[in-house]
């Protein structure tokens, strides 16, 4: 998708990318940056350090600033803490910010900066696909609550469950012709929803577990 050239409008022209000085989303006001304890600049020294909000660019020389470590990928993608994510926003997104970021844009610029416009987009790349799929978005979820799943790991399941996953995986390899290929996806369709709903629980856990949390700070 973002591969090779797009279009003039989306080529780097000279210092700015062409384009960026108009998305007044993507950019603080400089002011509200100033400020002692403000990170700095890695280029002139100034406050814009590595990028909060929707800041990616210093104010005072434009230039690109390194990737917020500390930032989870809904904040990135715009998007509320929630299994439920509006997928055409997400990709309205995803598109926004690849052409701030994306390497194509940063051929003329310095190293430190073709180095962060690389892993600014990786980390773009990999939000986007995250947040998309239910699946890896509710592993995610669950990874920001402290729970984590190991890959290739039966994490506790009971026997009846991996029992049923090992009758299917037999059914999808003896399957042959559309009528059974249809039955197992209609097992794995039930599945799913069953999965959904299981998340959407969490959610609402997720929520009351944030109001203990403001219950016990001090006033």
């Amino acid at each position: 998708m973002w591969g090779g050239r797009t279009g003039a409008f989306l080529r780097p022209s000279g210092w700015w990318p062409t384009g960026v000085l108009g998305r007044r989303l993507l950019n603080c006001n400089a002011a509200s940056l100033a400020g002692s304890s403000s990170p700095r600049c890695w280029n002139c020294g100034g406050p814009g350090g590595p990028p909060r909000g929707d800041r990616f660019f210093c104010p005072q020389c434009r230039a690109l600033q390194p990737p917020d470590p500390t930032r989870d990928y809904f904040s990135l993608m715009g998007c509320n803490r929630s299994f439920r994510v509006d997928t055409v926003k997400l990709q309205h997104r995803y598109q926004q910010l690849q052409r701030l970021v994306h390497p194509d844009f940063f051929s003329q610029r310095s190293q430190n900066e073709k180095d962060f416009s690389e892993k600014h987009s990786t980390l773009v790349n990999e939000a986007y696909k995250t947040l998309l799929a239910p699946l890896s978005r509710g592993l995610y979820l669950l990874k920001l609550r402290g729970i984590e799943i190991p890959e290739g790991t039966d994490y506790e399941m009971d026997s009846q469950f991996l029992t049923e996953i090992m009758e299917i995986n037999e059914k999808l390899a003896e399957a042959h012709g559309e009528t059974a290929m249809k039955e197992i996806e209609s097992i794995v369709r039930d599945n799913f929803e069953k999965a959904k709903e299981l998340l959407t629980k969490m959610r609402y856990f997720s929520n009351v577990e944030e109001k203990i949390k403001l219950k016990k700070i001090p006033l």
